[in-house]
């Protein structure tokens, strides 16, 4: 099983879309038994639920993420995903700092899509904001899924001895 995580600020609005679009699209290519996402937050407020923004914009892609809970990133959920893919460049900072041995895996989503950009955190926002972030998210992983399956393939994935 090929196990990315999403990583965010708080694991209440992008990185809960992005694992629910993720699993989605893999779910619809048939690829459920090989690859599974997971998410969590930098400063996760843990067991807070999404924000109603993200699980409606979710609900219209006929994605529910209503029993999402928001937990913090630690060590396990590090050295166990294979790919660890961030909403901003100071997450992966952060997380590369942070876990040094597991640096090599860690990426913004937007690099995977071959860009360079943070992901508008839509949190307070308006619908139209959260169907924003909803609609880049999955451009960025069907864009980008070329590069996450090479990323893993190729060994990035692995944890540094």
């Amino acid at each position: 099983m090929n196990r990315i995580l999403f990583i965010c600020s708080a694991n209440m609005c992008r990185s809960p879309m992005a694992e629910g679009l993720f699993n989605d699209i893999q779910k619809r290519r048939g690829n459920s038994d090989t690859w599974q996402a997971e998410s969590a937050g930098v400063w996760g407020l843990d067991g807070n639920p999404a924000t109603s923004g993200a699980i409606q914009a979710m609900q219209r892609r006929g994605i529910d993420i209503r029993m999402h809970r928001a937990r913090t990133v630690n060590k396990e959920m590090v050295e166990e995903a294979d790919l660890i893919l961030t909403m901003e460049r100071n997450h992966k900072d952060g997380l590369r700092a942070a876990f040094p041995s597991c640096a090599k895996k860690v990426y913004t989503l937007a690099e995977m899509a071959g860009m360079n950009h943070d992901i508008r955190d839509p949190i307070g926002g308006l619908e139209p904001d959260y169907e924003d972030t909803a609609n880049e998210l999955e451009q960025l992983l069907i864009v980008g899924w070329a590069q996450i399956q090479a990323s893993i393939e190729s060994g990035q994935g692995d944890v540094e001895s």
